[in-house]
């Protein structure tokens, strides 16, 4: 068994997922509606041929996957964070400034009892993050 995160964002996942695959590295796949079948293309609605049905980014921290939501629908997730844990405090510096570049600082980056650098911040794409730094072992 294994959980993956699948955050859906407001027709711009194309773009949060070229970005993240910039931060991240690993292979990006995109499906959109327009990419399906021939015989299912008469579903696809008018003008949404160019949405992401689904994007799977795959990299050293696992897989992340997201698509576009329907128009109208979108609404950013208030209750549900994506973690990173990563290595050092300087990995976690530069994922934490990055994913933060046109977003919210919600938590300065900084050490905290259970970890060497913890921040947290939401994407200019409206997902939220937490960045955490892996403790050295004792």
């Amino acid at each position: 068994m294994s959980f993956h995160a699948y955050p859906n964002f407001d027709g711009n996942c194309r773009e949060a997922f070229t970005r993240y695959q910039d931060i991240f590295g690993g292979e990006l796949a995109i499906v959109t509606m327009g990419d399906m079948p021939a015989e299912e293309q008469a579903e696809v609605p008018p003008g949404m041929a160019d949405m992401v049905m689904n994007a799977a980014l795959e990299c050293d921290h696992g897989l992340l996957m997201g698509s576009d939501a329907p128009p109208g629908t979108w609404q950013p997730s208030t209750a549900v964070y994506i973690t990173v844990a990563v290595p050092d405090a300087a990995e976690a510096e530069r994922v934490w400034k990055e994913l933060g570049e046109g977003g919210e600082v919600q938590m300065d980056l900084a050490a905290t009892s259970w970890s060497p650098a913890f921040g947290m911040v939401r994407d200019r794409f409206g997902v939220p993050w937490m960045i955490n730094t892996d403790a050295p072992q004792s």
